[in-house]
């Protein structure tokens, strides 16, 4: 066992232009925004990009940084399309490939579990298949001869994702109501980095919450990187919702104005360009 801890700098320079990388989180919803801002000022692009998608999309849209898209929606939840990323697809920058939910799970599962497939109903008779043309169905080999869709496992070069608590070895806890999948996302991943609100000594993660909480296994993480506030404009809940207002402005305001006001300097910046931003609010 051994201290795992990292800075969100050097989380970033483990990764290179041409990766495929995955993101946790669900929408806007504790997605590991201190990190993608971190990737977004290194200037890394030519990604394939695996992820149930939010403002990490949107972000990494608008920069030009995303080659392909693998996705189930991209959605900024109170706001239902996510502006900055609509702009960037209609503009054809980048390569989609679009399935269902059910169906990107199984994905992350065949790739944890370091299976090619798994065979899945989701999809069949949808035009999921339509346009995916690469995708293949199987047979099942048994007496109930049922057809399903092969879904391709999505395996990563790396994954980031972000939780409440974690300790130095990379054990991960979510205090929330959903593990949102950030689990498969390490497992499916060659390398995974987390950030988190706080990082704890090891029996602090289950002395007011029940074990069960501890989503993220050591063994299945690379790095850890304590961020408070690093999810934000989305949520964590319980330490904070999602910061609807900047959110707002987020999706409101041009890219090139909104990189400039915002994503110009380092994180510490970022979070006082913020601070600065709402005490300007009436």
């Amino acid at each position: 066992m051994s201290d795992k801890t990292m800075t969100a700098d050097g989380v970033v320079s483990r990764l290179s232009s041409g990766m495929t990388l995955g993101i946790g989180g669900w929408g806007s919803r504790r997605k590991p925004m201190a990190l993608v801002r971190a990737l977004l000022r290194a200037g890394i692009g030519d990604l394939t990009v695996i992820s149930y998608g939010g403002p990490d999309i949107g972000v990494l849209a608008a920069a030009g940084r995303i080659r392909r898209l693998v996705t189930a929606f991209v959605t900024l939840d109170s706001i239902p399309l996510e502006p900055h990323y609509r702009a960037a697809r209609e503009g054809g920058d980048f390569e989609l490939t679009e399935v269902d939910e059910g169906m990107f799970m199984w994905g992350l599962q065949a790739a944890a579990h370091r299976l090619p497939f798994l065979p899945v109903r989701a999809g069949l008779g949808s035009d999921v298949m339509r346009v995916n043309p690469g995708l293949r169905t199987v047979t099942s080999p048994y007496e109930d001869g049922e057809t399903f869709v092969a879904m391709p496992a999505l395996r990563m070069d790396a994954a980031l994702v972000h939780v409440n608590r974690a300790d130095r070895l990379g054990n991960g806890q979510y205090l929330g109501p959903d593990p949102y999948f950030d689990d498969l996302f390490c497992e499916a991943a060659d390398a995974a980095y987390v950030s988190c609100e706080r990082i704890v000594d090891t029996a602090e993660l289950t002395k007011e919450a029940a074990p069960q909480s501890l989503l993220l296994k050591r063994l299945a993480v690379t790095g850890v990187v304590e961020a408070p506030n690093g999810a934000h404009f989305t949520s964590c809940a319980p330490d904070y919702g999602r910061d609807e207002e900047f959110q707002r402005e987020y999706a409101a305001t041009p890219w090139p104005e909104f990189a400039a006001r915002f994503l110009d300097g380092d994180e510490q910046a970022y979070q006082s360009a913020v601070q600065a931003w709402h005490k300007e609010r009436p």
